[in-house]
């Protein structure tokens, strides 16, 4: 259809993540009062007003302080003495970077023993792919198309963790991204919102379970962050400006908090950047506007470290009490290291420029999220039952994860798998026997527990084969003059694996490269092994997508393995000899140069798409069109034919659509090849004609499935209102579904080409 598009309007329509999963329908949110009617009735209500109704205003502004420990995530350093004495006076609601059994009683006692009324803190910790046992980093899971493993990683984290006096953990992160030179990329879940949104959903069903049993000890609070537009960041700078549409915004940006909420994400953590011009910790618009009033979140926002404060060199405020005062009104409940509401609260209720039903309001959610815990029950944690060593169930867990989450770029000739019955094999490259493989963010189990590496995986998987190790290099260097000891050793093999990447602290929070080809001189090492004529095969962990130079050509096989964890070695090697055949799929687009970013693959088409015949169209004169490697790509071990895309019905009315009707799609998988393996089906749309443009492709659905040769399945999936619709520029929250076509392409890639034809009449 062209020309003018007849238009449903919802007001603040958005189905949600699960509820579409489970049953392709869109869901109408709850009014504000509603969702307030709701909290005042909760089960935890009447205990929190009873409590409030006993404390001073010093201590209702102590409920929302929380202060660091020893702990280095921050400038600053730790608050631990000040920590002490606060708890002490009861002014104090939290504290992070605190953990171990002891060390948690030992601070908790003096806060439940030796304070007024006696109310517990709330130790939290950046408990991020893992506590003692690190699972892959979260943009690796992200890689598997499978939430469960992300659901797993938070059920062991949280028994792990929860035994050892945590009960909050800062994650997950879903800070969806288009700029893979932004270290906390490896973070999240890469640059699409609806796999984001999955993933978001899953992790917090992991920590919290239903979220009816927060006092369990398996469970911690989870926390959705950053709230909101963190990835946005221009030239993917840590911390920097992000200006965005109010649609891009709500389209983009917030669905996987939407998802996070709709799984009953205790807590939200407001992010460092500016929104539109202002910063995130002072705005109303996007804390209480949507995410406490339109959503109906009863929970605690929380800032991030120093991020009240930090909106003085925003220049947004002119000093630290302005500071509390525009965060508390925008709908923070809780500062983060700074001090600016402990500091200046009582004056600025005693001037009015805050209100007692806002504090009471903010303290009520602490309150009732300390409740939920079971912390004034059970302040303390068994000390003889605190998990201390990784167990074999979750070292397995970490190990099929991080098999699962890797990604076959390349295998020219099938050269790989490799057979265990090869009679020699090198190992080289400056991850070939490093231990480096943990990833940013790896938790307290860092210092305790090192990963497996590469080679010990590699003599684990080929017993008989006589395995030799040079490294080569180190990771950063410039040196070349080690180069020819690999060069030798790899001569002397049968075949090589070349194992290279990035250190664990090249990525995650403040790491932020210009240049993402890999570092030093590892690319002059692929080139001289390549030279050498004799078979090899490279290996990269990494945490991020990198700009893959010239040694592309020249390697046989190319296996993505990113930051996998405890279990790196034993995993890789799984998967390098055949033991687990690769399904994992990129998460992100992979450039062919640093030149080329931001590129994704949900991009707009422009009034002048890509023609190589035209050369006033959108290109670059020195680039050929595209990316290196696709989002939604990988390879397998063997091979997959994905058939046409059919409709339940090929024609729906957008009042259909508002009462929950939904259209099913349905296409056959075959496994084409001579052996079992995985392959994940992607479902995209896009909108042909809309009143606000769409992007070329929007994933709605993929599928993980398991088949044996020869085998085949039928896939399914549901669209509703949520997926067929989009968000306008309206800041009340306008949902529209227009009439018009909608092309869907189902296959294994963002490229996929078989289409049908969906009408909205």
């Amino acid at each position: 259809m062209s020309g003018m598009r007849r238009r449903t309007v919802v007001t603040a329509l958005g189905g949600t993540v699960a509820a579409v999963a489970a049953t392709g329908t869109a869901q109408a949110e709850e009014p504000a009062s509603a969702a307030a009617a709701k909290r005042g009735s909760g089960p935890y209500e009447a205990k929190a007003k009873a409590l409030l109704a006993r404390m001073t205003v010093e201590e209702k502004l102590g409920q929302l302080q929380q202060l660091s420990w020893t702990g280095d995530t921050g400038p600053g350093g730790g608050q631990t003495a000040q920590a002490e004495k606060a708890a002490r006076t009861g002014r104090l609601g939290s504290v992070i970077n605190i953990y171990g059994a002891k060390s948690t009683n030992d601070l908790q006692r003096i806060a439940v023993e030796e304070s007024r009324l006696g109310i517990p803190l709330l130790f939290g910790l950046d408990v991020i792919h893992g506590y003692w046992t690190t699972f892959p980093i979260p943009l690796a899971q992200a890689s598997s198309f499978d939430p469960a493993v992300s659901e797993r990683d938070a059920e062991i984290a949280a028994v792990e963790a929860r035994s050892n006096g945590v009960r909050w953990t800062f994650s997950p992160m879903m800070d969806v991204t288009h700029e893979p030179r932004w270290g906390r990329i490896a973070e999240g879940c890469g640059e699409d919102p609806y796999l984001t949104a999955v993933f978001a959903a899953a992790k917090t069903r992991g920590y919290q379970g239903d979220g009816k049993h927060l006092d369990a000890k398996n469970r911690l609070a989870a926390c959705a962050k950053h709230f909101v537009a963190y990835g946005g960041a221009e030239g993917g700078r840590d911390y920097n400006t992000v200006d965005t549409s109010e649609a891009r915004l709500r389209n983009h940006y917030l669905p996987p908090f939407k998802a996070a909420l709709d799984a009953g994400v205790a807590t939200v953590m407001a992010s460092f950047n500016t929104v539109s011009g202002v910063p995130a910790h002072g705005n109303w618009h996007v804390l209480t506007g949507i995410l406490k009033d339109e959503w109906g979140f009863d929970g605690v926002v929380v800032s991030d470290y120093m991020g009240v404060q930090e909106m003085i060199a925003h220049g947004f405020t002119a000093d630290g009490a302005d500071a509390g005062r525009l965060a508390l009104n925008a709908g923070v409940d809780m500062e983060m290291v700074s001090t600016n509401l402990v500091d200046h609260g009582r004056k600025l209720l005693k001037g009015g420029q805050i209100t007692a039903r806002r504090l009471d309001d903010a303290v009520s959610r602490i309150l009732r999220l300390k409740f939920r815990l079971g912390l004034f029950d059970n302040p303390y944690v068994d000390e003889d039952a605190a998990v201390t060593e990784l167990t074999k169930e979750a070292r397995a867990a970490a190990r099929s994860t991080a098999a699962r989450s890797m990604v076959l770029l390349k295998n020219d000739k099938a050269a790989l798998p490799l057979r265990p019955s090869v009679g020699s094999i090198a190992v080289v490259g400056p991850f070939a026997d490093s231990a480096d493989l943990l990833g940013a963010w790896a938790g307290p189990g860092a210092q305790k527990f090192s990963s497996v590496t590469a080679l010990e995986g590699v003599r684990a998987a080929a017993p008989k084969a006589k395995v030799t190790s040079v490294t080569g290099m180190n990771p950063e260097a410039t040196d070349t003059s080690g180069i020819k000891d690999a060069v030798a050793a790899a001569k002397a093999a049968d075949v090589t694996v070349v194992v290279v990447g990035e250190p664990w602290w090249m990525s995650g929070e403040a790491a932020v490269r210009s240049d993402i080809t890999l570092p030093g001189a590892q690319e002059d090492l692929i080139t001289a092994i390549a030279d050498t004529g004799k078979p090899f095969v490279v290996v990269l962990v990494n945490g991020r997508p990198l700009a893959i130079g010239g040694w592309l050509d020249s390697a046989p096989a190319i296996l993505e393995a990113w930051h996998p964890g405890t279990e790196a070695g034993n995993a890789i090697a799984d998967v390098l000899f055949g033991a687990v055949n690769p399904g994992g799929k990129l998460p992100v687009t992979f450039p062919r140069t640093v030149g080329q970013i931001p590129i994704y693959y949900n991009h707009e088409n422009t009034g002048r798409p890509y023609d190589a015949n035209n050369k006033y169209t959108s290109k670059y004169l020195d680039l050929p069109d595209g990316p290196q490697f696709p989002f939604g790509h990988g390879l397998s071990y063997t091979s997959f034919a994905i058939g046409d895309p059919s409709l339940s019905t090929r024609r729906i009315s957008t009042g259909a659509l508002r009462k929950g009707d939904t259209v099913e799609v349905a296409v056959t998988v075959r496994n084409t090849g001579e052996r079992a393996g995985d392959e994940v089906v992607q479902l995209y749309l896009h909108d042909l004609a809309v009143s606000i443009v769409q992007p070329v492709r929007r994933l709605r659905g993929f599928r993980r499935v398991s088949l044996d040769a020869g085998k085949s399945t039928t896939v399914r999936f549901c669209l509703g209102a949520d997926d067929l619709g989009f968000w306008t520029n309206d800041t009340g929250g306008q949902f529209e579904i227009e009439e018009g076509d909608i092309d869907i392409y189902v296959g294994n890639s963002s490229l996929a080409m078989a289409k049908t034809t969906l009408t909205i009449a």
